[in-house]
């Protein structure tokens, strides 16, 4: 973290950062730099912006921040080039893949990522408060007993924990923290029983099949999507709709962000929970569509385009159904419970 009032962090996902900025006594307002899209019609962000971001503030950044998969927009960024980059500056990088893990195929060490972390209940499908995953590259993990011994730290300095510490002498109750080596010397607490059988039934689907399987069928259905969702509705007419998220297959995951004209969201999003579909929305006007390959078919999505493009003139022509809210943003309908789940 920032040591001076000059200090800079480059991050997308910022409350937990902003914190620690605070703790520290720092000003997030002046100690935080967001990497924002260069033209306002379009919604991601080049790899060159990133790394002309990286070399502008350098000599002042602590640390770098940023997602693997952008939620809103599901641009997939560069990790190899951009952590290569960060490091030729001198500079520690770390990945949040909350949206890319069970998504894409990440290559973390190979990459020389210093570290990244991420939940479980999207893409790796363990639901809700499953827990979640942390890397660390062995070179951050590395425990040199003999300076331990000689009363030295022997280790990357974190925040420890009981559990992250060394099994052989976790019951011996000793005042001295070993950590275990790797990623594993960074845990502080024992992770939840129950919510560890949500993740390991989960990754026993994951084994019967491979990332690069998985990402090679995800190309054809989110691809498929995108075709059926540019064709234009009838002849000489155009959709209600553009899609923000790179064209480019090996730019993005399995998620296409959809960018509705004003005014539509709220009707959509009714007519598709009435259909039983659900999908994600991000108020003002966008609705993010990702096919899960592992378990989603090309028939599900030919039928979510059908029912989304009827949706769509339904809200055009101001014939939408009401409804008390949507699941994601509202609580949703008080019969069905959703205001529980959220």
């Amino acid at each position: 973290m920032p040591s001076t009032q000059s200090a800079d962090i480059n991050l997308y996902n910022q409350f937990a950062v902003e914190s620690q900025i605070s703790h520290h006594g720092l000003n997030p307002q002046e100690s935080i730099v967001l990497i924002e899209p260069t033209d306002p019609s379009v919604a991601t962000v080049s790899t060159s912006h990133v790394l002309a971001t990286i070399n502008e503030h350098a000599s002042s950044t602590a640390l770098i921040l940023l997602p693997g998969v952008q939620y809103y927009t599901g641009q997939y960024f560069d990790i190899k080039t951009i952590t290569a980059h960060a490091h030729s500056r001198g500079l520690l990088i770390g990945w949040d893949l909350a949206h890319a893990v069970g998504n894409v195929d990440v290559h973390l060490h190979d990459w020389d990522v210093d570290f990244a972390a991420w939940c479980n209940y999207k893409y790796v499908n363990s639901g809700p408060g499953a827990i979640g995953g942390l890397f660390v590259h062995e070179k951050h993990g590395k425990v040199n007993l003999e300076a331990i011994e000689e009363g030295k730290v022997g280790y990357r300095p974190r925040l420890s924990g009981w559990w992250g510490g060394d099994k052989v002498a976790r019951f011996q109750m000793g005042n001295n923290f070993v950590p275990i080596p790797g990623a594993a010397g960074f845990q502080v607490g024992n992770p939840s029983a129950l919510a560890q059988t949500a993740v390991i039934a989960s990754l026993e689907v994951f084994a019967q099949t491979s990332m690069e399987a998985i990402r090679a069928k995800s190309f054809k259905l989110t691809g498929f999507l995108e075709n059926l969702l540019l064709q234009p509705p009838n002849q000489g007419t155009s959709n209600p709709y553009h899609i923000i998220t790179p064209p480019n297959p090996k730019e993005r995951g399995a998620q296409l962000s959809v960018r509705l004209e004003p005014g539509m969201l709220k009707g959509v999003m009714n007519e598709l929970e009435a259909a039983g579909v659900v999908v994600d929305e991000r108020k003002p006007d966008v609705i993010r569509v990702a096919p899960a390959p592992l378990y989603n078919t090309f028939t599900e999505v030919w039928q979510f385009v059908k029912i989304f493009r009827e949706a769509c003139e339904k809200a055009n022509s101001g014939q939408t159904m009401e409804a008390n809210g949507s699941i994601m943003e509202d609580g949703g309908k008080e019969g069905k419970g959703w205001s529980q789940v959220k």
